[in-house]
C-alpha cells in the first residue's frame, strides 16, 4: 500500500508545486526564523565559552568596591594563581573648557592576563602608560578624543594629574564582560590613578583581582579556601562560567524573542498551511472520487496525499533551515566590528532539530484535519462538493493525533524556551487570540447572514447582498483572512505601541522631569562648597544630596541568596553592589505601602525600608530579615516598611533605606541631583569640576540620548522580526484568496450569465474585503493595545498610553492588505470568459 501510494503521490507532483507554494514558503518562513534565532544564539554562545578567559581577563574575577584586596589576600591568592590587578571608577576629564566623564580604568604591568590589548598605534603596555617627564601615559577611546578635541601627544587633565594621550584604544579584551559604562574609557597605570587625588574615603571605585591558575590549581576548591580563609571578604566571585553575564542574559533574551517571533509565523503559517491543502484538495476532488469508485479505502487516499504533502512540508522545513543555518554567517557579513564579541559561525544541530521539530509538528497539526475530511467522504458526495462545500468530520482517533500534535507543539514551545514562564504566557497567550479571531470570524459571519435577511434601505442594493453573503456562505474565506491579517497585526500593534511608548518616555516625559546631572563622588565635607557653587552659576537650580555607600544583598531571612528563590524580574538586585542610604525620617514624596517610618531617635536593631516591587520579587514581608554585605560587614536587618518607588522619575531613588544607626561609622559620600535650566547647564558642569575634581558629573540628558539610541536599535531588530510575523500572514492571505478561486470564478460567471456586470462584481467583492479588513482592523488595534499596556505596565513598569496614529495606521494596513488581496482574486476570477466554465459543467 505504501509503495502504491507514493507512485501516486510522486505523479501528482509532476506538475510541480503549484498550489503548495504558500505550504512550503510558510514552513520555509518560520522555521527559518526559529532556526535563525537558535543557530546566533549557540553561535555568540560558542564565542562566549571559546573566549571566556580573555573576556573575563583570567580564569577567576574577585571584585569588590572601595579598597583593593589586602597585601595578605594578595600573597594567599598567589600561592594558587598569577594574580593581575585592575580598578574602575568614574573621573571627569578635561581638556580647556571641553569636560568628559569618563571610565577610568587602572591597571598593571601584568595586564591584561588574557586576551590582547589592541592599540593604534601599537606600543607594549609599559611604555605606553609609564611617567615621562612627570606626565603619565594613557590610551583612549576615539570618542574621547572627539569630545575634548584632542589627539594623540596632548594631554588632559585628570583630577590632580595631566595624563598624555599616546594611543587611541581598538580592543579591549575584558570590555565585553563589564560593559556597562557612562563614557568612553582612559586607559591609564594603577600608580597613575593613586596621584589624582580621587581615591578618598567612600569613593565609588571597583577593584578587581584577575587570576591565572598555576598548573594543578582547582577553581571550586580555591573558592572553598578562600570562603575559609576570609570568611568576610566583600569581594564576588566569578569564573569562566559568568565570563561575560550581561551579555548571556541579553543573548538569551534575544533568542527567546526571536523564537517567540518564529513561532508566532508558524502558527500564522498554520492557517496557511490548512489553506493551501483544502485547496489542493478541492481542485482533486475529481481524481479522489474516482480512486473511491474503484474500491480505494479511505486510508489508501489518506495515504497518498499524506505522503504528498509531508514530501513538501519536508521541503519547506529544509528550506527553512538552510536560511536560518546561514544566518549568523550573514550576519557577521553585514554587521561586522559592530559586533559585541566575533560570533562563531557554524552548524548547530540542537537548534536545527529544535526547529525542525517545531516545523513538522505545525504541519501535522494544521494538515491533518483538511486531510482527514478528503479522505473520508462518499465519493457522491465528493462530486457534490463543487456546490456545497462539505464539513466533514474527521473520525475520533484522528481527533485524539490533532489535540495531541497541538499540545506538543505547545509543550516544546515551553519545554525548549530559557524562560519557560515567558513562553508559557506565549502559548496562553496564541491560543486566546485564535480563539479571539475565531470567534470574531464566526460573529462577522453570523451578522452578516443576518443582515441579509433585511430587504430594505442598503441591503436592497444587488452588491450589498452579494458581498454580505460571501461572509456567510459555506466556504467563505472570511475564517482564513480574519485569523492571518488578525495575528500578524496583533504582533505589530503590540511592537509599535510598545516602541511608541518607550520613544515617548524617553524622548519627551523622562526629559521633562529628570534632573539636569548626577553628581557623585561628593565628600561628606564639601557638600556646603557644592551648594554655594550651584547657587553661584544657577541660582534658579534645585539641588537634592543624599548620603551613600554600596553593599550586596547575601541573605534572605537568613538563607543565603544562592539557595533563595528569587522571581526573574528582580535578579538584578542581586548582582553586585547595590547603592544604600541611610534616612532618619521619611523623605518627601515616599508613599508607603505598609508599615511605618522608624522614629528619628532609632538605636534598637538596625531596619530597613524595601521598594515594593522588589521585596515581592525577594519574597520579603514586614517583619523579615535582610542580609547586607558593607565593606565586608554582615549586617542584619528587619523590613520595617514597604515603599512604593516611581523609578521613572529618574530623581534620586534607593531601593533600600536603611535606619541611621545600621550605617554608623561607615565611609559614605554624599550624590546629588541638580535641575537647572538647559542654558546654565555648561556653567554648572565647568564650575564643579574645576573646584572639586573629585566630583563626577553625570549628564541625565546624554543618557537618555544613549538610552534612545539603544532603543532605536532595538526597535529596528524588532520591527524586522515583526515584519516576519506579517510576511506570514501576507502568504496566509494570498492562500485564502487561492483557495476561494474556484467559487469566485463560479460565482461570477453565474452572476454574468444572470445579467451582473463587472462593475457590480468589482464593488461587491471589495465590499466584502473591506468589511473583513475594518472589523480585522480594530479588533486587531483593540488586542495589541491591550497586550501592549500589560507589558508596558507590568512588566516594563511605565507609564503607557494609547496612540491613535498607531491604531489608524494598523486599521489602514488592514483594510489595504484586505483590498488587495481582494482585488487580486477578483481581478484573476473576472477576467476569464463565461463560455469555457460553463462547458466544464
Amino acid at each position: 500500500m505504501i509503495a502504491i501510494a507514493a507512485r501516486f503521490a510522486r505523479r501528482e507532483l509532476r506538475g510541480g508545486l503549484k498550489g503548495f507554494r504558500i505550504l512550503v514558503a510558510c514552513l520555509a518562513l518560520g522555521v527559518a526564523a526559529i532556526a535563525a534565532s537558535g543557530s546566533l544564539k549557540a553561535s555568540f554562545h560558542q564565542a562566549l565559552s571559546e573566549d571566556a578567559r580573555a573576556l573575563l581577563g583570567g580564569d577567576i574575577e574577585l571584585r569588590q568596591s572601595y579598597v583593593p584586596i589586602t597585601p595578605e589576600q594578595r600573597a594567599f591568592l598567589s600561592r594558587f594563581a598569577t594574580v593581575s590587578e585592575v580598578s574602575d571608577m568614574r573621573a571627569m576629564a578635561r581638556a580647556g573648557d571641553a569636560r568628559r566623564l569618563v571610565e577610568l580604568k587602572g591597571v598593571d604591568d601584568l595586564y591584561p592576563l588574557a586576551g590582547t590589548l589592541v592599540t593604534q598605534p601599537p606600543l607594549p603596555l609599559t611604555e605606553m602608560l609609564r611617567q615621562q617627564e612627570g606626565v603619565w601615559g594613557a590610551a583612549a577611546d576615539p570618542h574621547l578624543l572627539d569630545a575634548l578635541g584632542v589627539a594623540i601627544g596632548q594631554q588632559v587633565q585628570v583630577g590632580a594629574i595631566r595624563v598624555e594621550i599616546r594611543a587611541i584604544l581598538t580592543a579591549e579584551p575584558d570590555r565585553v564582560a563589564n560593559a556597562l559604562s557612562f563614557g568612553p574609557r582612559l586607559l591609564v597605570s594603577h600608580q597613575a590613578v593613586s596621584e589624582t587625588g580621587l581615591i578618598q574615603p567612600g569613593s565609588l571605585i571597583r577593584w578587581g583581582a584577575r587570576l591565572a591558575l598555576s598548573p594543578g590549581s582547582d577553581a571550586a576548591r580555591l573558592k572553598a579556601d578562600l570562603a575559609h580563609a576570609f570568611p568576610d571578604a566583600p569581594w564576588s566571585w566569578r569564573d569562566l562560567t559568568e565570563a561575560a553575564p550581561g551579555l548571556d542574559r541579553l543573548l538569551d533574551n534575544l533568542a527567546a524573542f526571536l523564537t517567540l517571533v518564529g513561532l508566532t509565523a508558524l502558527l500564522v503559517g498554520g492557517i496557511g498551511i490548512a489553506n493551501a491543502v483544502k485547496a489542493y484538495l478541492d481542485g482533486k476532488l475529481a481524481h479522489i472520487a474516482i480512486f473511491k469508485a474503484l474500491g480505494a479505502p479511505s486510508r489508501q487516499i489518506g495515504l497518498i496525499y499524506g505522503l504528498l504533502v509531508g514530501g513538501l512540508s519536508a521541503l519547506g522545513i529544509v528550506i527553512g533551515l538552510l536560511l536560518g543555518a546561514a544566518a549568523p554567517w550573514v550576519l557577521v557579513q553585514v554587521a561586522g566590528d559592530a559586533l559585541p564579541l566575533a560570533a562563531r559561525v557554524g552548524l548547530y544541530p540542537l537548534p536545527l532539530t529544535i526547529a525542525a521539530a517545531f516545523g513538522a509538528l505545525t504541519a501535522l497539526t494544521f494538515a491533518l484535519w483538511p486531510l482527514a475530511q478528503a479522505a473520508r467522504v462518499p465519493a457522491t458526495a465528493l462530486f457534490r462538493q463543487a456546490a456545497s462545500p462539505l464539513a466533514t468530520r474527521p473520525q475520533g482517533w484522528l481527533l485524539v493525533v490533532l489535540v495531541t500534535t497541538a499540545a506538543a507543539l505547545a509543550a516544546l514551545a515551553v519545554i525548549a524556551a530559557d524562560r519557560r514562564d515567558i513562553a508559557a504566557i506565549f502559548v496562553a497567550a496564541a491560543i486566546a487570540l485564535l480563539g479571539l479571531f475565531r470567534l470574531l470570524a464566526w460573529a462577522l459571519s453570523r451578522a452578516a447572514a443576518l443582515a441579509t435577511k433585511r430587504r430594505r434601505g442598503l441591503m436592497a442594493r444587488p452588491t450589498a447582498r452579494v458581498a454580505l453573503a460571501n461572509l456567510h456562505r459555506p466556504g467563505s474565506a472570511v475564517v482564513s483572512m480574519v485569523l492571518s491579517l488578525g495575528l500578524g497585526l496583533t504582533v505589530l500593534v503590540t511592537i509599535a505601541l510598545i516602541e511608541g511608548n518607550l520613544a515617548r518616555q524617553f524622548g519627551q516625559t523622562l526629559p521633562a522631569r529628570a534632573p539636569s546631572f548626577y553628581f557623585i563622588d561628593l565628600q561628606p565635607d564639601q557638600s556646603d562648597q557644592f551648594d554655594t557653587i550651584i547657587t553661584a552659576v544657577a541660582p534658579a537650580a534645585s539641588v537634592e544630596k543624599a548620603p551613600m555607600v554600596r553593599g550586596r544583598i547575601t541573605q534572605l531571612n537568613g538563607q543565603a541568596i544562592d539557595a533563595a528563590q528569587v522571581a526573574p524580574e528582580v535578579q538584578w538586585a542581586l548582582r553586585g553592589d547595590r547603592g544604600l542610604t541611610a534616612a532618619a525620617s521619611q523623605p518627601p514624596h515616599t508613599v508607603l505601602q505598609a508599615g511605618t517610618w522608624w522614629p528619628a531617635d532609632h538605636a534598637g536593631p538596625p531596619l530597613v525600608s524595601v521598594d515594593a516591587g522588589l521585596a515581592k520579587g525577594l519574597g520579603l514581608k514586614l517583619g523579615d530579615s535582610l542580609g547586607l554585605n558593607i565593606l565586608g560587614r554582615e549586617l542584619t536587618l528587619k523590613v520595617a516598611s514597604l515603599r512604593q518607588v516611581e523609578w521613572t522619575s529618574l530623581n534620586m531613588n534607593f531601593a533600600l533605606i536603611l535606619s541611621p544607626n545600621a550605617l554608623a561609622g561607615a565611609p559614605f559620600i554624599h550624590i546629588a541631583t541638580v535641575h537647572a535650566d538647559e542654558a546654565d547647564e555648561a556653567r554648572v558642569e565647568k564650575a564643579v569640576s574645576d573646584a572639586l575634581p573629585n566630583v563626577s558629573a553625570i549628564r541625565v540628558k546624554e543618557a537618555l540620548t544613549q538610552v534612545r539610541a539603544m532603543i532605536a536599535h532595538a526597535d529596528l531588530a524588532v520591527r524586522l522580526a515583526g515584519l516576519v510575523t506579517l510576511a506570514a500572514g501576507a502568504l496566509v492571505l494570498a492562500g485564502a484568496v487561492m483557495a476561494g478561486h474556484r467559487r469566485r470564478v463560479r460565482e461570477a460567471v453565474i452572476l454574468k450569465v444572470l445579467g451582473a456586470t463587472r462593475g457590480e462584481l468589482w464593488r461587491a467583492w471589495m465590499l466584502e474585503f473591506s468589511l473583513i479588513g475594518a472589523v480585522t482592523g480594530l479588533s486587531a488595534a483593540l488586542f495589541g493595545s491591550v497586550a501592549s499596556w500589560a507589558i508596558i505596565v507590568h512588566v516594563m513598569r511605565g507609564e503607557w498610553v494609547f496612540l491613535p496614529g498607531l491604531t489608524m495606521a494598523t486599521l489602514a494596513i488592514c483594510i489595504t492588505a484586505a483590498l488587495a488581496a481582494g482585488f487580486a482574486g477578483a481581478f484573476a476570477a473576472l477576467r476569464l470568459p463565461a463560455a469555457p466554465a460553463l462547458r466544464q459543467e
